[in-house]
């Protein structure tokens, strides 16, 4: 078997669906691979226990935002609690990720699941997503500051929101929860978020991969009086909440 039909092979297998058997999606239709971790109940446990525990157990009615959604686990399993009374929010840049997701939109019917091919940022406008390799790679991400293009990399173009905008203009509701992991980038989504943050004080749950991520969240969520706790400790013998995912709480 040649490569190239290899590869078509195991994309039509990809897509074969099967049922998410445990976690907070349980039961959600999803497909096959990659990324089986989702529909085995088995990726980011922790995480999946935070979000079971939002509102003691009950987020019926709420609006969630899922920034960095790559396939939609977190997006289809707030849809399915959040239930037909509330309203969830993806945001994907990466347009591979963001058909994957968008497919899963579908095969669950969730009609109050929005889904946005863009990058949640402190502006809106064009913006290029960075990709070492195959753009199914989860290391695609918006440039770092003072990072250089190396070698290897295609940048692709995307579009930016400032999700207040969207907010301001009726399109969403401010959120009661968000979840943010977008490799670098969250707090220039947490920027363009911050008079939704004040004015509803959502939940949040941030994953960090920056210093300067890090130190631009505190910097947005720190004079709003939220404390934070983590989720996911950072690797052992760090002295910083880089690699670490953390629970905001107002």
């Amino acid at each position: 078997m040649s490569p190239r039909l290899r590869r078509f092979v195991a994309v039509i297998a990809g897509l074969i669906p099967v049922r998410i058997r445990s976690g907070a999606a349980k039961g959600a239709r999803w497909t096959l691979f990659p990324w089986t971790s989702y529909w085995r109940g088995t990726h980011e446990p922790a995480i999946q226990c935070a979000i079971e525990r939002l509102g003691g157990g009950d987020i019926r009615g709420w609006s969630c935002w899922d920034i960095g959604a790559h396939f939609g686990f977190y997006s289809v399993a707030l849809a399915i609690r959040v239930g037909l009374g509330g309203q969830v929010a993806a945001f994907e840049p990466n347009p591979m990720s963001f058909a994957r997701l968008e497919r899963h939109r579908r095969m669950n019917r969730l009609t109050w699941l929005r889904t946005y091919q863009a990058a949640a940022s402190d502006r809106s406008g064009g913006a290029e997503l960075l990709t070492y390799g195959e753009l199914d790679s989860t290391s695609t991400h918006l440039r770092y500051g003072g990072e250089a293009l190396g070698e290897g990399s295609v940048p692709v173009g995307i579009r930016a929101l400032r999700l207040d905008e969207l907010v301001e203009s009726g399109e969403l509701r401010a959120p009661q929860f968000a979840k943010v992991d977008v490799e670098g980038h969250g707090h220039r989504a947490i920027e363009g978020m911050r008079g939704s943050v004040a004015a509803s004080r959502p939940t949040l749950i941030v994953g960090f991969h920056s210093k300067d991520e890090v130190e631009g969240v505190l910097g947005v969520l720190g004079p709003l009086g939220y404390r934070w706790a983590p989720v996911v400790p950072p690797p052992s013998g760090s002295d910083s909440m880089v690699g670490g995912d953390y629970l905001f709480s107002p």
